[in-house]
């Protein structure tokens, strides 16, 4: 059967709002146009090349993604600039970017000599040049090293047969990390080493960027579509998010307990205050609790309730990793679904 209406689809199933999709992007690409730095889009968040084509098509100068599986489907889809901002580390996994790097410039992060060295070894093998940023450690203090650290590897860098020092990664680039990109910038320049890019990013980053003036270019994902988290944090609102759930009520025995049919292998196990989305016809509703096929809704606060069969709108608390777990994302205009795009990169996190 052909599917042309939101009412042909199955539950759970996950709706793209085309319209506030493409507005999100020409907002993003406006802001950092505004601030006369490059946008590159972390495809993590959607892990769709057509998505990615649209988010080129205004004005991105090349995509990020995670992981290596990742930017190889990309590759493979003819994209041509892909970063990698995560420390590449194992032979398998080494040879495999080499490899991506005979497709495409590729540059990935690094906060160590030992991640240097070993993907240096595979690019040596291969013949091919690999660029790499040094990667600040941030107020999240996940990966990263110290700016005195950074210079001794930015020389290792410089000085290894097939690789490009390409400059410096911060994530998240909150304002409060300046003192210490000035005090790397400061120490690269006195060392006579060039910094092609200074890259910040994270889904806040688009807001504090003129607070950091010494970005080059940010690398944001959620924002083509935002999230509860999102909205939570002030960084967006509830008419900015385009991703929606569809789920269906199979259960409405008692007000405090309506199951749907959109549990953790639909919407994911995060939550925000113990809740694991916003269900958007329903603000008072609370989905308190997830199993695998089922989420649980306390409507007891609500004027009125669903009925079984009835559907309601989830707006994620994480909208990257809900499409991580599913094959397809429709796109809609009103209730016409436009767009059936298979999630080409799905389940690439190695």
């Amino acid at each position: 059967m052909a599917i042309s209406h939101v009412s042909d689809l199955e539950t759970p199933s996950v709706l793209i709002d085309l319209d506030k999709m493409e507005r999100n992007i020409a907002v993003m690409q406006a802001r950092c146009d505004e601030l006369g730095i490059r946008f590159r889009p972390h495809i993590k968040t959607h892990k769709i090349p057509d998505i990615a084509r649209r988010q080129i098509e205004a004005g991105a100068v090349g995509i990020a993604c995670q992981k290596v599986s990742e930017a190889e489907v990309f590759a493979d889809a003819g994209f041509r600039d892909i970063q990698i901002p995560y420390n590449i580390v194992g032979r398998r996994k080494t040879r495999r970017l080499a490899r991506l790097a005979q497709q495409a410039e590729v540059t990935v992060t690094v906060d160590s000599r030992l991640v240097i060295d070993g993907i240096a070894e595979a690019a040596r093998e291969t013949g091919v040049t690999i660029g790499m940023m040094v990667e600040l450690v941030s107020l999240g203090e996940r990966t990263g090293t110290t700016p005195a650290a950074a210079l001794e590897l930015a020389r290792h860098i410089a000085a290894t047969d097939n690789l490009r020092f390409a400059g410096v990664m911060i994530y998240p680039s909150d304002a409060a990390i300046r003192p210490r990109l000035l005090e790397t910038l400061e120490l690269l320049k006195s060392a006579g080493i060039a910094v092609e890019t200074v890259s910040g990013g994270g889904s806040g980053a688009s807001s504090d960027a003129h607070l950091l003036p010494e970005l080059t270019e940010l690398r944001v994902g959620t924002s083509i579509f935002w999230d509860w988290t999102c909205v939570a944090a002030d960084r967006a609102r509830f008419d900015n998010c385009a991703m929606r759930v569809l789920a269906t009520v199979v259960s409405a025995n008692e007000p405090q307990r309506v199951i749907l049919d959109s549990g953790s292998k639909a919407i994911h196990s995060e939550t925000i205050d113990g809740l694991y989305g916003y269900i958007e016809e329903y603000p008072a509703a609370r989905l308190h609790k997830v199993n695998e096929e089922h989420g649980y809704v306390d409507f007891s606060a609500c004027d009125a309730r669903p009925q079984v069969g009835d559907m309601v709108h989830i707006i994620p608390v994480h909208t990257c990793v809900v499409t991580n777990l599913h094959n397809q994302l429709y796109g809609l205009r009103g209730d016409a679904i436009e767009e059936i795009w298979d999630v080409a990169a799905r389940g690439m996190v190695w």
